[in-house]
This record gives structure tokens, C-alpha cells and sequence, in this order.
């Protein structure tokens, strides 16, 4: 993808995408089961005919975020700025990092995390993203080295993940955490999009903890080649009483957040596996 001329890597990203998204499978159904409740208002159903063209259109997007992620290290970090913009909440990510404090950026599975990412180092906010771990080892390194040519410094989602976040944290910098999934199933009971489910408790615990500034924030694709950010106000943090009560008010205050950041582009939200499902 690094090698092919831009506009083909996108065209042949969304085409295998589309062509395997036709198919009867767990990933189109549980894209399917998601979308219809992120389209939904008020609780009321969603016409299905709607929910099939999300669907095509879901998949074709997550075509186009891997073809993009696999052209991004090939990108020059002036091409980079030049298309990306953080369209609204720049005046909360530069109040954050004013504090010194830390900034944590809570981010849903949306558009690309690391066009992003990329963005910032260049203004000079390089960001630690905690990520999942990948099998072999060697596919999980070769992912890392290639965000690290973005300037985007990435821990595994392990025993050792929060030493990374927290000496990034008092030391004023940013990290990124993927919040909307609960990848180690130890998360916190929220609603979201009206329906219980668990979200990771570790942004909120974090904030609670160091003094940091949570805020969420998504990386959009589009229009064209171009990217732009949406960055949430700050989320209150302030301790109102135990811990484990503020980090569950807090964690909630996060979901309805990602709520929002995922209706702006519910096409764009890139999570195939059924986020409502019964435990």
C-alpha cells in the first residue's frame, strides 16, 4: 500500500472490503446489530433498509482505513498537517496541555486514530497509544515500528500499560486510549446507546488518579484524502466521593460522549464484533 499511487490503494482497500462485507458473516451481522442501534433515536427501530446501506457503507470506510493506515508511513509529515484539521475542541486540547498535567484522549473506533496521531506529533504533542496485542509477536512489532514512524509511541495493552500512561502522564504528555470496546472484559457497567454494557474503566481511573484532563476525541476521514478531529470539552473529573462511584459517574460521562463522536459518522465506526450482545 506504502508503494502504490494514492487514489489506487483506497480504491482496492474498499473494494476487498466491500467484496468480503457482502457476505453472510459474524462481522457483517454484528456491524449490523450495532449500527442499528447508533441509528436509532429515542429508541425507536430503525428502518432495516437503512441499516443495510450503513452496513455497505461501513464496510467500504473500513476498507478505506487500512488502505489508509497502510499508505500513512509513506505520507511526508507536511502532506500530513496540510490534510488534517481539528475541526472543533482545539482551544480544550490546548487548554489541557497548557496545564501540564497530561491529557488523555478517549477515542472511539472511528475514522483513523492514527492520522490523528500523526497530526499531533507534528504540532508537537506526540501521544501514547495503548494498543491490542497482535499474534505473532513479530505482526505486533512490525505495527508498532510503523506507528513509531509517525511519532506515535505505542504500549501493548498489558501487565505493564500503566507504568507507560502514568510516566507519560506526569511528565504533561498524551495518550490515547481506544475506549469504546472492553477488550479485557474487567470493564465498568454503563449505558450505551440505551443498552448496559462495560467499558474499559481505565480513562476515568487515570484522570481520577493523576489529575489529567479526559476528554474524547474522533479522527474522521474525509472529505476526500483530508481527515478532521472533533474534541469533546473536558469531562468532569472532580472527586465527589469514592473512587470506584467517581470512576463509574466518570466512565458514564465518557460513554454519552462516545455516543455522540460515533452518531457524527456511525459509518465510520469500525467495530465488527456485536457491542450488545448478552454476556
Amino acid at each position: 500500500m506504502e508503494a502504490l499511487p494514492e487514489r489506487l490503494d483506497v480504491g482496492v482497500g474498499r473494494r476487498v472490503a466491500a467484496r468480503v462485507g457482502r457476505r453472510d458473516t459474524p462481522q457483517r451481522r454484528a456491524l449490523t446489530a450495532n449500527l442499528s442501534l447508533a441509528l436509532a433515536a429515542d429508541g425507536e427501530p430503525v428502518d432495516p433498509a437503512l441499516v443495510a446501506r450503513f452496513v455497505e457503507r461501513g464496510f467500504d470506510s473500513y476498507g478505506q482505513y487500512w488502505a489508509e493506515g497502510a499508505k500513512l508511513p509513506a505520507i511526508d509529515a507536511l502532506t500530513v498537517v496540510d490534510r488534517f484539521i481539528i475541526a472543533e475542541g482545539r482551544e480544550h486540547l490546548d487548554a489541557a496541555a497548557a496545564r501540564g498535567r497530561g491529557v488523555i484522549l478517549a477515542l472511539p473506533h472511528v475514522g483513523s486514530w492514527e492520522w490523528g496521531g500523526a497530526y499531533l506529533a507534528q504540532i508537537g504533542l506526540p501521544m501514547l497509544a495503548v494498543v491490542e496485542v497482535l499474534e505473532p509477536p513479530e505482526l505486533f512489532e512490525w505495527f508498532a515500528a510503523k506507528r513509531r514512524a509517525l511519532g506515535i509511541s505505542v504500549a501493548p495493552l498489558d501487565e505493564h500499560a500503566g507504568t507507560a500512561l502514568l510516566a507519560t502522564l506526569h511528565a504533561g504528555g498524551v495518550v490515547g486510549l481506544l475506549s469504546d470496546r472492553d477488550i479485557q472484559h474487567n470493564g465498568l457497567a454503563v449505558r450505551f446507546f440505551g443498552v448496559p454494557v462495560t467499558l474499559p474503566a481505565g480513562p476515568a481511573t487515570l484522570a481520577l488518579r493523576t489529575g489529567a484532563t479526559l476528554m474524547a476525541a474522533a479522527c474522521y476521514a474525509g472529505p476526500g484524502r483530508d481527515h478532521f478531529a472533533v474534541v469533546t470539552a473536558p469531562i468532569d473529573t472532580a472527586r465527589a466521593g469514592r473512587l470506584r462511584d467517581d470512576v463509574s459517574r466518570v466512565t458514564q460521562l465518557l460513554a454519552d460522549e462516545l455516543e455522540g463522536l460515533i452518531r457524527r459518522a456511525p459509518e465510520q465506526w469500525h467495530v465488527l464484533e456485536d457491542r450488545f450482545a448478552p454476556s
